[in-house]
């Protein structure tokens, strides 16, 4: 049971964007700038990116939307699990694992050591590719304790997640019902 009273049936982060729409709102627009806009990160890696985060933080609803939604671009839910359990497994190009072993730093707090980064770097990862792999991977931090430290319901047919990974590959992360908002 979540600890505030929300009115919306949508489980996890969702509920509380729809029953909060003042802090929802510029919430859904940076999502949906960061892992849907112009980017030479696609929005596959930048799913990756967030699945990375929400795995490693245990957040149930989370991991769940973002694996699913990771796996429209990657191929299958295996092929995300396999590359978050091995970036350098050759399912990623080197530039993407650096990116998703830095994201897995910032998501357990703390300065990202600079051998990462420069390893990122030789691998081909740009200042801006750089600072919105960790703008992602500290978001989606912020999004699994809000999840979490509110006990927000999951759904209760895992059949949700799939219909979410539908609205967030093909409209982005616009709120139910809504164009171009966001999630």
């Amino acid at each position: 049971m979540p600890h505030v009273n929300l009115v919306s049936t949508y489980p996890g982060i969702t509920g509380l964007l729809q029953d909060y729409p003042e802090s929802g709102a510029p919430i859904r627009d940076l999502t949906q700038f960061l892992l849907r806009g112009p980017n030479t990160l696609t929005e596959g890696e930048r799913e990756l990116i967030a699945s990375v985060v929400c795995v490693g933080n245990e957040c149930q609803f989370c991991s769940n939307a973002h694996v699913v939604t990771a796996a429209r671009y990657v191929g299958s839910v295996e092929a995300v699990h396999n590359v978050l359990q091995n970036p350098f497994g050759g399912q990623v190009d080197d530039r993407i694992a650096h990116l998703l072993r830095i994201s897995a730093a910032v998501r357990t707090g703390g300065i990202v050591p600079d051998d990462m980064v420069e390893d990122a770097r030789k691998a081909g990862a740009t200042d801006v590719e750089l600072h919105d792999t960790v703008l992602i991977a500290a978001l989606f931090s912020l999004y699994n304790r809000y999840v979490d430290g509110l006990a927000t319901d999951l759904p209760q047919d895992s059949s949700y997640y799939d219909a979410l990974a539908d609205r967030l590959t093909t409209t982005g992360y616009a709120s139910p019902g809504q164009q171009h908002a966001t999630h």
